[in-house]
């Protein structure tokens, strides 16, 4: 945490991608016209090309929303603070900018902690601005004082503490700088009261932010690059994994040409999910304690893995001991930190992922691996593999078929925010992603009642774009109150309540480890539909599969956010799944008494 009022006097200057400039930075003049701290925020928000911030105001940050009046700047008003910090999330995974939200001092600031770790978590980045009171004020317990910078300190890139107005400025566009350099992610900004009523006076032309100790973004050597290609060529059983940094560094276009180059196949993360089409021959879908069961069996046949942007986290590896043992390995990497923590590798190339991709592929061979692919095709057709290609034909609503039609309806062509659960697993294996920034979900914190406000920031930075919300009944009702945001502010969003009356992965792990003790998740839930129209918004209910396209239908030709609640089957399960601690192949698999193949829309070609 840096207090700005007492640390030494910086350089200071507009953020801006990649690395600090030079040492040959000309002079930059200092206006003459002074400008109270609060009107300052805004001039450098607008500046770093900010058009949309979500917050709620309180005491201690009064002087910046009244700055906030006939400023180009929109302001949409949450109904909790922690929606604020979600709905900039989803606004910067949509967008690629950086999403920012403001709070009061105390529960303001604390609410929004959620959030900030949510956006740490994924790296997404965010400025988070908090008022805070007044400098005299500080270390005395006054009302709504919080210590939030200490409390941020470790879901935070960095965090400050600002006590002068002439300050303001020049943190902001660090943390603006921050936030999106190198491993994105967010920053917050506490400013006392008193700073925001004093007057500065502000550089018309800002320097270039140069941050004691930054250092940019490493390169891989070329004889690091030149091994790596040496493995790709000599690897019989290689596969490339797609994570959430393919997405982040832009790099889908690397990907695809590393891919037709070598013919490799490609696994993706959840979150690395539309950073390589899902109806490329070459797309296995998704990996992990959830995903393809024929994709986590050739993970543990393969002798090649090249990650890309992905941090072998636990719900992609399973035991660590007997992960993958027969491949060699490849890690790419913009977080230095992230290389050989959970994974050794044989060769680690820290790096922004688009320029190693770029270095790299000249050096790569052309290949194909067609023994291996055909391979990988018979695990995909073999019935004891095929868990997530059967849904079960019991007459009931099931969430996979609440998915698939959603996929088969909107052409696969929605951008799809989701929630976490069980939902947020039949969504990623039934719909088809195909592009980047079609999939917006928390998958590294897991935060049930994420998706209603990130939608609502997606769709404000993209509105042009068909915004499905899928989320569980327990989900929904943890940030159900942001309806009334969507109302006011006019958004307009599809929301797919997948409510099978319990919190299901919780009940789901209860069935198969806990002898089926459905403690505390059973739900009473409210009518939804009424809730949605209480709002002033559009709600349906649909208990049958032959309704899904009628409520798609009416959804699309409201003028307002519709609200679907899907009365799917209560005690289902997602398949496959990986218990916590076992071998990656280790999976439970769905009972195939009462199954039938999964309908495929004639459009879909099918991937391996």
């Amino acid at each position: 945490m840096t207090t700005a009022g007492t640390s030494p006097k910086r350089e200071q200057a507009p953020t801006g991608q990649g690395d600090s400039p030079g040492d040959s930075a000309p002079e930059y003049a200092r206006s003459t016209a002074k400008k109270t701290g609060a009107e300052i925020v805004w001039d450098v928000l607008a500046s770093e090309g900010v058009d949309v911030v979500f917050g709620y105001p309180g005491g201690a940050i009064m002087p910046i929303y009244n700055a906030l009046h006939q400023r180009p700047i929109r302001h949409v008003l949450v109904r909790h603070e922690q929606g604020a910090a979600h709905m900039a999330d989803g606004y910067a995974r949509a967008s690629g900018k950086v999403g920012v939200c403001l709070a009061t001092s105390g529960p303001g600031a604390t609410n929004l902690v959620t959030g900030i770790a949510t956006a740490m978590l994924d790296s997404t980045p965010l400025v988070c601005i908090t008022g805070q009171v007044s400098s005299t004020l500080l270390g005395s317990d006054a009302f709504q004082e919080l210590d939030i910078t200490g409390v941020t300190l470790p879901i935070t890139k960095h965090n400050y503490l600002v006590t002068r107005a002439e300050d303001i400025a020049p943190t902001l566009r660090e943390a603006f700088f921050i936030a999106r350099s190198g491993r994105p992610g967010p920053v917050l900004v506490d400013i006392t009261k008193d700073a925001q009523q004093a007057t500065a006076s502000i550089e018309s032309r800002p320097r270039p932010v140069r941050l004691p100790g930054h250092r940019p973004a490493h390169h891989p050597s070329a004889e690091d690059l030149t091994r790596a290609a040496e493995l790709i060529a000599a690897a019989e059983r290689p596969l490339i994994f797609a994570g959430h940094g393919i997405i982040k560094a832009e790099a889908s276009a690397q990907l695809m040409e590393l891919v037709e180059k070598t013919g490799i196949p490609v696994a993706s993360t959840l979150l690395g999910l539309g950073g390589f089409p899902a109806m490329h021959p070459l797309s296995l879908g998704m990996m992990g304690m959830h995903g393809e069961a024929w994709v986590n069996t050739a993970i543990q046949e393969s002798d090649l893995l090249i990650a890309l942007g992905m941090r072998f986290d636990d719900r992609v590896t399973g035991n660590l001991k007997t992960y993958a043992r027969k491949a060699r390995k490849i890690h790419v990497e913009i977080d230095p930190s992230e290389l050989n923590k959970n994974v050794q590798v044989d060769v680690a190339l820290a790096g922004e992922l688009r320029r190693t991709l770029t270095d790299l592929i000249p050096r790569v061979a052309q290949r194909t691996c067609t023994p291996w692919v055909q391979h990988i095709q018979s695990l995909k057709s073999s019935s004891a593999a095929r868990d997530i290609q059967y849904m079960p034909h019991n007459g009931r609503l099931h969430a996979a078929h609440v998915i698939h039609d959603l996929w088969w309806l909107t052409r696969g062509k929605a951008l799809m925010v989701t929630d976490v659960g069980q939902h947020q697993m039949w969504e990623a294996q039934y719909y088809r992603h195909e592009r980047p920034r079609q999939l917006i979900t928390s998958g590294g914190l897991g935060t049930m009642g994420f998706a209603l406000p990130a939608a609502m920031g997606a769709h404000l930075a993209q509105p042009g774009e068909e915004v499905w919300v899928v989320v569980g009944d327990g989900g929904f009702q943890m940030s159900a109150a942001e309806l009334s945001t969507c109302a006011q502010e006019g958004i307009k969003l599809h929301v797919a309540i997948i409510n099978n009356g319990y919190l299901g992965m919780v009940r789901q792990l209860q069935q198969f480890f806990y002898e089926n003790r459905y403690t505390a998740t059973p739900l009473l839930n409210p009518d939804f539909v009424k809730l949605a129209e209480a709002h002033g918004l559009n709600g349906l209910r649909v208990t049958r599969r032959e309704q899904i396209p009628e409520a798609v239908a009416q959804a699309r030709a409201s003028a307002c956010t519709t609200v679907i609640d899907f009365r799917v089957e209560q005690e289902d399960s997602v398949y496959p799944m990986v218990p916590s601690g076992a071998d990656l192949d280790e999976m439970i698999r769905r009972p195939q008494d009462d199954s039938e193949v999964c309908a495929i829309s004639p459009w879909n070609s099918g991937a391996v």
